[in-house]
């Protein structure tokens, strides 16, 4: 769009220039036609005015949008940066946590073994060492 109109502005522009240099010449072979000729060139230069108003807006609007996309670009670039990071460290701290968990229970199934022997070796001491107290029927049978 910002190419027809520069392209029309070009053209109207051009039909300024012939229709100026004209009605501008010494020989005034055109006097019937001289009071519509500088209505159609003041109509010209409004046009002109109007497209070149125009051709201002759209080039701002481009370049507003470019700058946007430009900005937003880079803000995702380095957002999606930001997030591959995190992925990559939640990744690494997923697994250590693993690790850790495998080594824990591993720990706490030695552990668990070891005390179920020192509970057995408890009991089997309790059983010699501490003395029972004798009931009637042993005292009694004595």
């Amino acid at each position: 769009n910002q190419a027809d109109m520069q392209q029309g502005l070009d053209g109207v522009k051009l039909a300024l220039k012939v229709l100026n240099e004209y009605y501008a010449k010494e020989d005034k072979a055109h006097t019937a036609g001289s009071g519509a000729g500088s209505s159609i060139i003041g109509l010209l230069e409004v046009v002109e005015s109007d497209f070149s108003k125009d051709l201002a807006e759209i080039e701002t609007t481009e370049e507003t949008a470019a700058a946007e996309y430009e900005r937003q670009s880079k803000e995702n670039a380095v957002e999606k940066t930001t997030k591959e990071k995190d992925v990559e460290y939640k990744t690494k701290e997923s697994k250590s946590l693993d690790k850790t968990a495998a080594e824990l229970r591993s720990d706490r199934d030695g552990l668990s073994t070891e005390l179920a022997a020192v509970n057995e070796y408890y009991a089997k001491l309790k059983e010699r060492c501490i003395a029972k107290p004798e009931t009637y029927e042993e005292r009694k049978a004595r």
